[in-house]
C-alpha cells in the first residue's frame, strides 16, 4: 500500500503541469463585458458603482424550422442584449432558457413551462438583483409566446418591488427606423426570413441554409378567410386565427378570449398541430444591426435619464387568479404629488 501512495505522488508530481495545462476542448468562449455568467461578484460590485440597470432576456426552447437551432430564440435575444451591454454598462442577466410554447410540443426537442412558472421565476431573480442595488429592468423578451407574461413580470416589478421595469422591445418602439419603400407584405412568421436572417446576424455557425426549406401554405378554409388581414398585420385579425389555429379538436373553435388567457394556464386548451414553422416561407437573406443599435440608443437614454426618474410607486395587490394579456404598467412610474 505505501508503494502504491508513493507511485501515485510521483505520478501527480511528473504528470501535474500537463494536467494544469490541459483544458476543455470544446470551450471556445471569450469573457464578455456586463455578462453576468462570465463575472466574478467583485466585477459586478464595480459594476453597480456606474450603473443601476439589467437586461433580462425572456426566451424559449422550441422549434425553429430545419434550418434554426431549438435555442435560436434564447441566443438571439441574449445576444442582442450582450451587443447592447457593449455600448452602454448595463448588466446582462439571463434567467431561463425555456418559455411558454405548448403549441410546438409537436417537435421533438421543444421545453415549455406554464406561465405561473416563468413569471415567478423572472421576479424573484429581480428581486434578488434589487437586493444587490440594481433597480431598473429591462424585460428583453425574444419570444411572442411570452408577451403577456412579459407585460406581467413587468408589472409586478413595478406594483410590489422598489424596483422599475419596461418590455425593452415596446420600449424602443419609437426608436425604430421604418423603411418608407412600398412592397407587398408576404406572410412571414415562426421561422421565417425574418427570424433567420437575425440568426445569421447573431449565432451564424448555428444556422443550416441548406436544409432550408419554403413550406406549403394550407389552411382550413375558414383560417384562409382570416389570411388577408393577417398578413396586413392587423394585430384582433392575427389573434383570431391563432386561438382558431389552435382549436380543440373535439370543436374545432377557440373564442379570442380563452386565447388571451391561456398563457395564464399550464398548457394551452388543445394539443394544437398547426403552427407558424409548417407555413412560413424560409429564405436566404442579409441582416444589419439596426435592431441592436435601436437597444443601445434606448438604454443610453435610460441611463441619461437617471436623475429624473423618483422612486417607482409601490401599491400593494391581491395577486390575480390569470395573467392579463395587457398591462398599462410598462412606462415607468413617476411617485404622485
Amino acid at each position: 500500500m505505501t508503494r502504491l501512495v508513493v507511485a501515485l505522488a510521483l505520478l501527480v508530481s511528473v504528470a501535474g503541469p500537463a494536467w494544469a495545462q490541459a483544458a476543455n476542448p470544446l470551450w471556445q468562449e471569450g469573457k464578455v463585458k456586463n455578462y453576468l455568467p462570465h463575472m466574478t461578484w467583485p466585477e459586478v460590485r464595480d459594476l453597480l458603482t456606474r450603473t443601476d440597470m439589467v437586461i433580462m432576456p425572456v426566451a424559449s426552447l422550441e422549434e425553429h424550422g430545419h434550418q434554426g437551432p431549438i435555442g435560436t430564440d434564447f441566443l438571439n435575444g441574449l445576444e442582442r442584449a450582450k451587443l447592447v451591454a457593449q455600448k452602454t454598462d448595463v448588466l446582462v442577466a439571463p434567467i431561463l432558457f425555456p418559455g411558454n410554447s405548448p403549441y410546438h410540443m409537436a417537435f421533438p426537442g421543444t421545453i415549455t413551462l406554464p406561465a405561473e412558472t416563468i413569471q415567478l421565476v423572472y421576479f424573484q431573480a429581480a428581486q434578488s438583483l434589487i437586493r444587490h442595488g440594481f433597480k431598473r429592468f429591462l424585460i428583453l423578451n425574444s419570444h411572442g409566446g411570452n408577451q403577456a407574461i412579459s407585460r406581467y413580470i413587468v408589472d409586478r416589478i413595478n406594483q410590489e418591488t422598489p424596483g422599475i421595469a419596461v418590455e425593452l422591445g415596446e420600449a424602443a418602439e419609437p426608436f425604430v427606423k421604418r423603411s418608407t419603400r412600398q412592397e407587398p407584405r408576404a406572410f412571414d412568421r415562426h421561422g421565417g426570413v425574418n427570424e433567420t436572417s437575425a440568426s445569421l446576424y447573431l449565432t451564424p455557425t448555428l444556422v443550416n441554409l441548406a436544409v432550408a426549406r419554403t413550406a406549403p401554405l394550407t389552411l382550413k378554409p375558414h383560417l384562409q378567410q382570416m389570411l388577408e388581414q393577417v398578413v396586413a398585420g392587423d394585430p384582433t385579425a392575427t389573434r383570431a386565427a391563432v386561438s382558431r389555429a389552435l382549436a380543440r379538436s373535439s370543436t374545432s373553435r377557440i373564442s379570442v378570449r380563452s386565447y388571451l388567457r391561456a398563457p395564464a394556464r399550464s398548457a394551452w386548451p388543445g394539443r394544437g398541430r398547426v403552427t407558424a414553422a409548417r407555413l412560413a416561407p424560409v429564405a436566404s437573406s442579409g441582416i444589419s444591426g439596426s435592431t441592436c443599435i435601436v437597444f443601445c440608443q434606448f438604454c443610453q437614454s435610460l441611463l441619461g435619464m437617471s436623475s429624473e426618474i423618483g422612486p417607482p410607486v409601490v401599491r400593494p395587490r391581491r395577486m390575480p387568479d390569470r395573467i392579463s394579456a395587457r398591462s398599462d404598467s410598462i412606462a415607468m412610474r413617476r411617485p404622485r404629488p
